[in-house]
């Protein structure tokens, strides 16, 4: 009888020890995904290299850095992040902006062309002292499978 007894003790003590760690388990692997990121269907990104002239790239930094940056943020347009080319023969300075959608992007953009800070501060000394050749530019979506969305 005190067999038994025993035996029904460790099983039951077995039992619920294996629920609990279940339930642990799963618990955590909630936990751990709890964190992924979800992608936004309509989420756009800009990708824009400016193509210096010979020489201007370092004025076309500074130009974003004191003027084009502020006024981008003003707006609502979300630089990603600001690049220049590894090989300095290049000539190239790359951005990308994220919106929540063409539109958004569209309307901000829209809105910081009109603001005369920006005229003032951006495009007239451009007009005045050329820096840039020429503007690529790419509208992209983030895969399924990408680490920024």
């Amino acid at each position: 009888m005190t067999l038994n007894f025993w035996k029904s003790k460790c099983f039951t003590a077995c039992g619920i020890g294996l629920i609990a760690f279940a339930a642990g388990s799963l618990v955590t692997g909630r936990l751990l995904h709890a964190n992924e990121v979800k992608a936004d269907g309509n989420r756009v990104f800009e990708l824009r290299v400016y193509h210096a002239l010979p020489g201007k790239l370092p004025a076309l930094e500074s130009r974003f850095r004191d003027k084009t940056s502020k006024i981008l943020a003003r707006h609502n347009v979300t630089a990603v992040g600001y690049w220049v080319a590894e090989d300095p023969s290049a000539n190239s300075f790359i951005w990308i902006a994220a919106s929540s959608s063409l539109e958004e992007e569209k309307k901000n953009f829209d809105a910081m062309l009109a603001d005369p800070e920006f005229q003032r501060d951006v495009i007239k000394p451009e007009q005045a002292e050329k820096t840039v050749e020429k503007i690529d530019v790419t509208h992209m979506r983030p895969t399924d499978f990408s680490m920024i969305k």
